[in-house]
């Protein structure tokens, strides 16, 4: 079976236009960490609710009887994991498989996986948002900002890959 894949330059023109029916209907751009820190707040909602409530940061995302899912971004990111799983089921992509180095463990794969995706989702909470809203909202806009951004972002990607390249070579 060959592998079905789509077209870059029409998936780039439709994510295109999925960023600009966002600009225009939403008032703002894509992005994912928003959902997850409404995630976040929600899983802390149910565990120690009065917790939520007492902070002021977390309050404004989920205090009282506001719910922390109750904004767009959660659908849109369910939207994009629904959308991947359906992609990936109709090109028969599907699979159930950790791929790593031949130098390590599936275990120490997922163990660094879970560090870098933590150490990504703090930074992204301290820079008020990820990646994804950097590159697509902000490169759309031209906004020298984002662009310098996404470089330095890209340059630290390089300079780390030298010291854990082991994990997939």
């Amino acid at each position: 079976m060959t592998d079905r894949w789509m077209n870059p330059y029409v998936a780039g023109v439709g994510l295109g236009l999925v960023l600009l029916l966002a600009l225009v209907f939403a008032g703002r751009g894509l992005g994912a960490s928003g959902a997850m820190m409404r995630t976040v707040v929600q899983v802390e909602k149910t565990i120690a609710p009065e917790h939520v409530d007492n902070n002021a940061y977390l309050a404004r995302y989920g205090g009282g009887e506001k719910s922390p899912w109750d904004n767009w971004l959660v659908y849109e990111v369910v939207g994009v994991l629904i959308g991947g799983l359906l992609s990936g089921a109709l090109a028969g992509r599907l699979r159930v498989e950790t791929n790593h180095g031949p130098q390590i463990s599936k275990k120490t794969r997922w163990v660094f996986a879970v560090i870098g995706g933590m150490f990504f989702g703090f930074g992204a909470r301290l820079a008020r948002g990820c990646t994804s809203g950097v590159a697509l909202s902000g490169g759309a806009t031209l906004a020298a900002g984002s662009w310098v951004t996404m470089m330095c972002i890209f340059a630290g990607a390089y300079g780390l890959a030298y010291f854990v390249r082991k994990l997939w070579i």
